[in-house]
């Protein structure tokens, strides 16, 4: 992988279509889709963190927050695939809880969702034609139930769980509205519709069995367990012309191009579209959100209403209306509130109200400064800052200042901050198509749809001061050092000056559209591509491409150029990273099936970022590897449109067609990263014209008065207030007091008689506790008796049968034997006897157990009676006991607002008299800093005097300078004169010594061929030697004489020079001449020259013949083995020649420089000594150009120089000499005769003459 990171650190714009977009995390916290992120905004701290989406996500949905804040669900599509993930967002950062991607069931995308008030159930909807309501168990991602919520294709805009129910769930939509109860692992219909069906946008639970629904007729309903309970209508009271103008903004923003259908916004585009005219003056519920006293619903454009209950009754009526407020930096001040609102959310303490439109904006107001000002209209404030509503086209970085520039499609260019916030932003009549800051943060330079406008930045207005006639202009840049920018105009790219402001330059060559334009790092090319498959590097000082590579078969989206301008990279429509370099194709880096849209490299030349076709921004580490070595961020919902980074390589900014502006902190793992330290801060100097400053300053006179005014105003106030409100508080504590009075003694008489009644109550209840307990003794002693009664009865019974038993027993065992047949009969009479005893005791105990029922029904009866008028004793007091505290409370609730607004007149007081002790202190320091700022003032005029002083003397100090300059420039100009001629001199001699050099070079391969290829001909060679060392010793004095030949042509060309000074003067000029005469040219040395030259042509041609006929010999020999060596001899020549003209241009070069050397010295000395240098003869010519005497050199040390300089290029020559000597087969060369003084004399004098 890459060791290129990039953190994501602030994100600009919100995604409006997503179902339920806004929701709070805790009170301070809130979070919303950006891109294809989920953002976490603390609204007091202003910092984001970031919930990313899912890797290769293409759309975002719908979200849902668990009722314990501690789970989110998103609805994604993952590579054309339904995805839900849930996220725990107690966990830092956000973890992936579940992922929920495998279904047994068919579907598309699921639309909306909601978790149950436990968090353990979600409960999800998919898309028509499905349209499947799924029940899930998300933990175990099990489904619990499935049902299909209709079959007509109608779309489901929202889904509910019951607020402390699980298993009870609404369902509305489009001619929907069902009510579902989850038992025995299925989803029950419980409610049956009734009437015409209804478009039902949104609904929200007030209660357990309550839920008020909204349409888009603007008709609110309130059903009890799936009954209809009240209704109303929320009506615009609008004029005809309103009207008209709604229904031609409505025309204008269906010309924004919205993201396509895969993003999740049935609840607005769909009922956009099939809206009709007729219904547009219908404002349509999108959004209900609950709170304690009521709930809050959109109404049309722009608008929320809030309805509170009335008390005992299921009515509701609506008690204020909250506006979105007219924005003053638009064009069209009226298209502001109508914005359709989305989504409501309520902070969960209730305070804060949060709304997102349909233009990218968020929006809240605070429920308790709106409740203190209900006389006035509420508005709504912008919760962060103006966002883009349309796809952004341009973006632009400064070098001086922390600003970034954004144009888009909604007709807006905006200047943010990457630092802190929004900075500036206006809208225009035409859309804007490109943007560009320049380096200092001063300027933009904006392309409109019929112009191209020159602006300032100034502190509060973007300004225009210059526009240009260029339509349609896609693409603008200001060069990186801010003198130039440049600008497209279909095929052709404009380049203007900042300066002067004029076009320099028309760049003409593309054959389509030219889609990037960049500047390498010094301004002098500039780099573009296009539709046509081109790209051009151009050059500005000859208006004219300098290198092109064309590939008809990709169409061009962006270029880049390396910092060293050595390699552009330019992405397209194939697929691929093309490397170009010299006109050719060096690399092309596959993009694995995306397409690229943009491309930026670091200024270090170590980091590459490009965007791609489906938002997502991939790193890579330069120099690019052929293997898949990136790192892939997900970022925006839509193709990536610009990317920029910042000039020290810190932040790199992207910007998408989404709307969303994306600043991400980048480095190297390997530490490389940052380009570098930033030296110095950035700046914080605006402009402002002088009318501004001007008017400011009068505004601020006007204020300063106004506010003395104000001061003695608000103390006189102040005092008539505190004696009001003391008036007031006194009169308010006594009548709280007699009113407190008055309520004790009402509470302690009430006392007094609930204790009374408590009294007699307990006395009664004694009373008939102790008649029930002496009626139910005496029952229980009448019972006991008659059951002793008959018990005793029943013992006498049984002891007389026993009796008779042992009587009868006695007698039939005495009679056993003789009358066991009476005893039989008797038993028999006995038996029935006892029997008709037995039933008699039994219906005596039957009759015992019938008396115990009729005293426990009596007791039960009586005891019931008691309980009934014990009940309604005290219900009847209990009644009486809640209405005294109702209207207790009732007074406690008067006496505790009366303290609340007491307590915060209190509070103002203080605030007030706090303010005036600062206002005070502050203008005590003020005072003091005035005092400090006006010692400041003397301390820095007494520095400008001074500072005045050292300037002019620099001044005069820059005034000799500059005059001992122009004495150097004339001096200068003599010099280059002299070099002129000695170059002129020097020309021809180098010519023939080329030539020699030339023969030599020739002679020194034949001999060389020679010797490698006849080895037969060493022993000629040996009888040849002792010739030629007396030739050689013969050759070293002539070379002694041509040495002593050169020097003394050297001094001749010296003097020579000298007298060159004197051309203008003939008279000076003949003397010189003479001398040089009399001083080189004796009759003697003539005598000498000539018989010199006779020996040496002699000598010359006697071994010219011999060698002549070595060569007849030799070269009948060599002739045969030419040819195989020829290609050699070929290779060798081809060596030496290159060498040999290496070897002259360092000479020449060698030449030059010294040359300049000597000036350069000849000239530091003059400076330096400043005197005037006397000899016997001048060299330089500065009478004639009125130059001082002081000015002029020495001849004796130019001529010393000269000398000097040519012993050393001898000694060089030497040592050249003899390595060529060393060589084997090396022989010098005798017979080259050089051309004699007397004939270099004849042609100076022909040239003087």
């Amino acid at each position: 992988m890459s060791t290129v990171v990039a953190l994501s650190q602030h994100a600009f714009g919100l995604r409006p279509h997503v179902t339920n977009n806004i929701c709070f995390f805790d009170e301070q916290i809130i979070i919303f889709p950006s891109g294809n992120y989920c953002v976490k905004y603390n609204i007091d701290q202003k910092w984001q963190k970031f919930i990313p989406g899912s890797d290769k996500s293409q759309a975002m949905l719908a979200l849902s927050i668990s009722p314990n804040r501690r789970y989110l669900a998103m609805s994604e599509i993952v590579q054309e695939k339904p995805a839900i993930t849930i996220y725990e967002l107690s966990s830092i950062p956000c973890r992936k809880r579940k992922i929920l991607n495998n279904f047994d069931f068919p579907v598309q995308k699921f639309t909306c969702m909601a978790f149950s008030p436990d968090s353990k159930y979600l409960l999800t909807q998919t898309s028509p034609p499905e349209s499947n309501l799924v029940y899930w168990l998300w933990e175990k991602q099990k489904v619990m139930a499935i049902v299909r919520t209709d079959s007509q294709n109608n779309t489901v805009y929202q889904v509910s769980f019951s607020p402390h129910d699980n298993t009870q769930v609404c369902v509305t939509g489009s001619g929907m509205f069902k009510l579902l109860r989850f038992a025995e692992g299925t989803l029950k219909h419980t409610n049956f519709q009734r009437g015409e069906p209804q478009n039902y946008l949104a609904h929200a639970w007030v209660s357990d069995d309550k839920i008020i629904v909204g349409t888009d007729t603007g008709r609110l309903f309130l059903f009890e367990s799936g009954d209809l309970r009240w209704e109303t209508s929320i009506m615009v009271q609008e004029s005809v012309s309103e009207t008209k103008n709604l229904e031609v903004i409505q025309e204008s923003e269906s010309l924004i191009d919205f993201p396509p259908l895969s993003s999740p916004a049935p609840s607005y585009e769909q009922v956009m579209i099939t809206a009709s005219h007729s219904q547009l003056a219908m404002p349509q519920v999108f959004a209900i959100a609950v709170y304690s006293k009521g709930f809050a619903c959109s109404a049309g454009p722009g608008r929320v209403l809030l309805f509170e209950k009335i008390e005992d009754k299921d009515v509701y009526h609506e008690t204020r209306e909250i506006r979105i407020p007219v924005d003053l930096q638009s064009n069209d001040s009226s298209q502001s509130d109508k914005q359709d609102i989305l989504c409501l959310c309520f902070s969960p303490s209730e305070e804060m109200l949060i709304a997102s439109t349909s233009k990218n904006q968020l929006y809240s107001i605070t429920m308790s400064l709106m409740e203190i000002s209900k006389g006035e209209p509420a508005h709504f404030d912008y919760l962060m800052y103006p966002l883009h509503s349309a796809s952004i086209t341009g973006l632009a970085t400064c070098i001086r200042k922390p600003l970034i520039a954004t144009c888009s499609l909604d007709r807006s260019v905006r200047i943010w901050n990457y630092e802190s916030n929004l900075e500036l932003y206006k809208e225009y009549q035409e859309e804007a198509y490109a943007v560009s800051l320049h380096p200092s943060g001063h300027f933009i330079v904006v392309g409109f749809a019929d112009k191209l406008c020159l602006m300032n930045l100034l502190i509060d207005d973007i300004r225009p001061f210059k526009e240009y006639s260029v339509r349609g202009c896609r693409e603008c840049a200001f060069s990186n050092g801010g003198h130039l920018f440049a600008a497209v105009n279909g095929n052709v790219i404009h380049v203007f000056t900042t300066t002067s402001l004029e076009n320099i330059s028309n760049l003409k060559g593309h054959t389509g559209k030219i889609r990037s334009i960049v500047w390498n790092a010094d301004d002098s090319r500039l780099i573009s591509c296009g539709t046509d498959g081109a790209v051009y590097e151009w050059s500005l000082s000859s208006g004219k491409r300098e290198t092109e590579c064309v590939l008809k078969s990709c169409s061009y989206n962006c270029v880049t150029i390396s910092p060293d301008a050595k390699i552009i990279f330019a992405v397209g429509s194939d697929h691929t990273l093309k490397e170009i370099a010299d006109s050719s194709i060096l690399r092309e880096i596959s993009a694995f099936d995306v397409f690229y849209t943009a491309i930026v490299i670091s200024h270090s030349g170590r980091m590459l970022f490009v965007g791609t076709s489906v938002g997502t921004i991939r790193a890579m580490k330069y120099p690019l590897a052929v293997q898949k070595e990136f790192n892939d961020y997900q970022a925006h919902a839509g193709p990536v449109t610009k990317m920029s980074l910042t000039f020290d390589d810190q932040f790199l900014l992207t910007v998408s067609e989404d709307g969303c502006l994306f600043t991400w902190r980048v480095f190297d793992k390997d530490g490389r990263g940052i380009k570098r330290e930033r030296e110095v801060g950035f700046a914080e100097e605006v402009l402002v014209t002088k009318t501004d400053m001007e008017e400011k300053a009068q505004i601020m006179l006007e204020l300063k008065t106004r506010v003395e005014e104000l001061k003695m105003e608000n103390e006189y106030q102040l005092r008539l207030k505190d004696m009001n409100y003391s008036e007031k508080i006194k009169e308010l504590a006594d009548k709280f007091m007699q009113e407190m009075e008055s309520l004790k003694t009402k509470n302690q008489v009430l006392k007094t008689e609930k204790e009374k009644q408590d009294v007699s109550h307990r006395e009664r209840m004694d009373e008939l506790l102790d008649k029930q307990s002496r009626e139910l003794q005496d029952m229980e002693c009448c019972n006991n008796q008659k059951l002793l009664l008959e018990y005793e009865k029943y013992q006498e019974l049984q002891l007389k049968s026993q009796r008779m038993q042992e009587e009868y027993e006695k007698q039939l065992r005495d009679n056993d034997e003789t009358k066991s047949q009476a005893l039989e009969e008797l038993t028999e009479f006995y038996e029935a006897k006892l029997q008709e005893k037995t039933n008699l005791l039994e219906e005596a105990q039957e009759d015992v157990r019938q008396q115990l029922r009729e005293f426990e029904e009596t007791k039960k009866q009586i005891e019931e009676d008691e309980d009934r008028e014990i009940q309604d004793i005290k219900t009847k007091y209990e009644k009486k006991l809640r209405d005294e505290k109702e209207s207790n409370l009732r007074l406690k609730g008067e006496t505790g607002i009366m303290r609340k607004k007491f307590s915060s007149l209190q509070k103002e007081i203080e605030e007030r008299a706090n303010d005036i002790e600062v206002l005070k202190g502050e203008q005590v320091k003020l005072q003091a800093v005035i005092k400090s700022l006006e010692k400041d003032i003397l301390s820095l005029k007494r520095e400008i005097q001074e500072r005045d002083e050292t300037i002019q003397d620099k001044e005069k100090r820059i005034y000799d300078l500059k005059k001992k300059n122009q004495e150097l420039e004339k001096f200068k100009f003599v010099l280059d004169y002299k070099i002129k001629e000695l170059k002129k001199q020097i020309e021809p001699r180098e010519k023939e010594i080329k030539v020699m050099k030339e023969q030599i070079q020739e002679m020194e391969a034949e001999l060389e061929r020679f010797h490698k290829q006849n080895s037969q001909l060493e022993l000629n060679i040996t009888e040849l030697w002792q010739k030629l060392r007396a030739t050689d010793q013969e050759m070293r004095r002539e070379r002694q004489k041509e040495r002593d030949l050169e020097a003394l042509v050297k001094r001749f060309k010296t003097d020579l020079h000298n007298c060159v000074a004197y051309i203008q003067e003939p008279r000076q000029l003949k003397e010189k001449v003479r001398g040089l005469f009399e001083k080189y040219v004796q009759r003697a040395d003539m005598v000498e020259i000539a018989g010199l030259n006779t020996d040496l042509q002699q000598e010359y041609a006697r071994q010219r013949e011999h060698l002549e006929r070595n060569l007849a010999t030799l070269k009948k020999k060599v002739v045969k083995e030419s040819e195989l060596h020829r290609t050699d001899y070929v290779r060798i020549m081809q060596e030496n020649v290159s060498l040999i003209k290496e070897i002259n241009e360092l000479r020449r070069e060698l030449k030059l420089t010294r040359s300049q050397v000597y000036d350069l010295k000849a000239a530091l000395k003059v400076t330096k000594k400043g005197q005037p240098q006397e000899g016997s003869e001048t060299v330089s010519s500065t009478n004639m150009l009125g130059i001082t005497p002081a000015m002029r050199l020495n001849e004796q040390e130019e001529t010393g120089r000269i000398i000097e300089m040519q012993r050393l290029e001898i000694q060089r020559l030497r040592d050249q000499i003899q390595e060529q000597e060393q060589v084997p087969g090396f022989h010098p060369i005798t017979g080259i005769r050089l051309p004699s003084l007397l004939e270099s004399e004849e042609d100076f004098e022909v040239q003087i003459k």
